[in-house]
């Protein structure tokens, strides 16, 4: 199990200048999140880039206390239309 709060401070800690940033535990067990991410470090890259950025930044968590993480990564602008 790992605090909803360590996972968002990894992203931010891992991926630049990130605009929104929202964590989701889905189950309520600590280890099955839902992260929404907007940054402009993502222009440019594919969905697996941005996703490979996300992993990198949560580090060992992946391989033990996170045991799942949907993620929804979005570009400033990919963010701008989706939220309308």
């Amino acid at each position: 199990m790992v605090d909803p709060a360590v996972v968002e401070e990894r992203i931010r800690a891992g991926v630049t200048g990130v605009e929104h940033l929202k964590i989701v535990d889905l189950t309520g067990t600590r280890d099955h999140y839902e992260a929404t991410i907007v940054s402009a470090e993502f222009d440019g890259k594919t969905l697996i880039e941005q996703h490979q950025l996300v992993y990198a930044a949560l580090g060992e968590l992946m391989s033990g206390p996170v045991h799942a993480l949907a993620l929804k990564t979005y570009t400033p602008k990919q963010w701008q239309t989706a939220s309308g």
